[in-house]
C-alpha cells in the first residue's frame, strides 16, 4: 500500500510539472492558441492579407510585424506587444486590445469600431483616419497621432492624451485630433492638455472635468457638449464654437483662455 501511494504522489507531481511547462512552452503566451513564429508563417502565406479573424492572441509578442491589411476582427489580443507594427487598414472591429501595447505602430485607416482599447498604450503611434466609432478608450494613453479619426460615440474617460514633460528630448510629443469626429464620445476627466485639436467635432460629447489647459482648438467645434468642470486654461479658442452648452456655467479656465474673443459663444 505504502508503494503504490508513494507511486500515485510521484505521477501527481510528474503531471503537474508537465502542466506548469506546457503553459510556458517557448514562442507562445498564456492563453494563445498560435505562436509569433505561425503568425508570421501565416502572414507571408498570405501575401500580407493573413486572416486572424476570432483567434486567441492574448499575451503575444507581435512586436514589428507587418500586418498591413490584415483580417483580425473579433481577436483576443488583450496583453499582446504589438509595438513597431504596422496594421495599416488592419480590420480589428470588435477585437479585444485591453493593455496592449501600441507604441509607435502605424493604425493608419484601421477600421477598430467597437473595440475593446481599455488601458492601451500608445506613444507616438499613427492611429490618423482610423475608424474608432463606438471604441471602449478608458484609461488609454493615447498621445499619438488621431488626425482625422472617426470616434464617434466612443469612450474616452479618464484618457490620457496629455503631452509628458518630463521627457521631451526630440520636442513635443501630444495627441493630434485635428479634423477628428469625437460627436457623441464620451471624454468624462480626460486629460487633452496642450493637444492639437483644431477643427475637430466634440459636437454633444460629454466633456465633464477632462482637461483642455493650454490645447489648440481653433475651429473645433462644441455645440451641445456637456462642458461642467472642464478646463480651458490658456487654450487658444480661435474660431471655436460653443453653443447650446450643457454646464455651461461650470466651465472653467476661459477667462485666461487665449483668443476667446475670436470664438463663438451663445
Amino acid at each position: 500500500m505504502v508503494y503504490l501511494a508513494r507511486k500515485a504522489v510521484a505521477a501527481v507531481v510528474t503531471a503537474t510539472v508537465f502542466f506548469q511547462v506546457s503553459l510556458h512552452f517557448p514562442g507562445s503566451a498564456h492563453g494563445a492558441e498560435l505562436t509569433r513564429k505561425q503568425v508570421e508563417a501565416m502572414a507571408a502565406a498570405a501575401n500580407g492579407a493573413v486572416d486572424l479573424s476570432n483567434r486567441d492572441l492574448s499575451g503575444l509578442d507581435l512586436s514589428g510585424l507587418d500586418l498591413s491589411g490584415a483580417m483580425i476582427s473579433g481577436a483576443d489580443l488583450s496583453g499582446a506587444n504589438l509595438r513597431g507594427a504596422r496594421l495599416r487598414g488592419a480590420q480589428l472591429a470588435g477585437s479585444r486590445l485591453t493593455g496592449a501595447n501600441l507604441d509607435v505602430a502605424v493604425l493608419r485607416a484601421a477600421d477598430l469600431r467597437g473595440a475593446d482599447l481599455q488601458r492601451v498604450s500608445a506613444v507616438s503611434s499613427v492611429m490618423a483616419e482610423a475608424d474608432l466609432t463606438g471604441a471602449d478608450l478608458r484609461d488609454a494613453t493615447l498621445i499619438c497621432n488621431l488626425d482625422r479619426a472617426k470616434l464617434k460615440g466612443a469612450n474616452l474617460e479618464q484618457a490620457v492624451m496629455a503631452a509628458d514633460m518630463r521627457n521631451q528630448p526630440m520636442g513635443l510629443i501630444r495627441v493630434s485630433l485635428r479634423k477628428a469626429d469625437l460627436k457623441g464620445a464620451k471624454l468624462k476627466g480626460a486629460d487633452l492638455s496642450r493637444g492639437m485639436l483644431e477643427f475637430a467635432d466634440f459636437g454633444g460629447a460629454d466633456l465633464s472635468g477632462a482637461n483642455f489647459t493650454r490645447a489648440d482648438v481653433a475651429g473645433a467645434k462644441f455645440n451641445g457638449a456637456n462642458v461642467s468642470g472642464a478646463n480651458f486654461d490658456q487654450a487658444d479658442l480661435q474660431n471655436a464654437e460653443f453653443l447650446d452648452l450643457k454646464g455651461r456655467k461650470a466651465m472653467l479656465g476661459i477667462s485666461t483662455a487665449r483668443n476667446r474673443d475670436l470664438a463663438r459663444f451663445e
